[in-house]
């Protein structure tokens, strides 16, 4: 039976997933002949609102996408769209500058350790032209994946991760994530290089929920 709560996240969720998808339509502005890449695509879907890109975006057939899962069922909803399955902290398989626009959905909280968030940040900027990435709030006061309120602020991950194991929801310990604060974000933008780049707040209900990030080269 769907909880109330789970009800009101899916609604938000939803909500939000709309206002990211017509705002990277705005701030990047596809051209219908440009080439784009969605990084960490789903391949099993467990909402309406999952690869929301390919659902939606008027020219699926510019898009490349790419995730660490087999992509038989991705290939089988979306057969206009090609699928590379990738190795995890291996180089994308890409030239420099291959994309017009590379585009990530809430993924890099959920590639590693800081390490191995740059190394996914320096990826997408090296194989696109410009760059449009979302990742939720460390400091939202309701941690957006387990649902949980406060907690992950007050106490270390390694303290919120046991106490997740102890309600039942071992599945978001340990690598699953690992949320950034809007300095976390700035820190690796600075140190992978990117130069003209602008992070936004969107905010619910007057807290910062997630944060996008744009970036575009000269």
């Amino acid at each position: 039976m769907v909880s109330l709560i789970d009800t009101l996240a899916y609604t938000v969720s939803s909500r939000s997933r709309l206002k990211k998808f017509q705002q990277f339509l705005r701030l990047t502005d596809p051209q219908p002949e440009e080439s784009l890449v969605d990084i960490g695509v789903n391949t099993e879907e467990y909402s309406a609102t999952d690869n929301y890109l390919e659902k939606y975006y008027p020219v699926p057939e510019n898009i490349t996408a790419v995730g660490i899962e087999d992509g038989t069922l991705f290939k089988t909803r979306y057969p206009a769209i090609p699928y590379h399955r990738i190795v995890a902290d291996r180089p994308l398989p890409f030239d420099d500058d291959t994309f017009a626009i590379a585009y990530s959905n809430a993924v890099i909280e959920h590639v590693g350790d800081r390490s191995k968030q740059l190394r996914f940040l320096c990826e997408m900027y090296r194989i696109s032209r410009r760059g449009y990435l979302t990742t939720p709030n460390r400091y939202f006061p309701i941690e957006p994946h387990t649902r949980v309120p406060l907690l992950h602020i007050l106490l270390s991950k390694r303290a919120f991760d046991r106490f997740l194991l102890l309600i039942g929801k071992s599945w978001a310990t340990g690598e699953y994530m690992h949320c950034l604060s809007e300095h976390g974000l700035r820190s690796l933008c600075e140190e992978a290089g990117l130069r003209d780049f602008t992070i936004i707040r969107n905010r619910f209900f007057g807290f910062t929920m997630t944060f996008t990030l744009i970036w575009r080269k000269h």
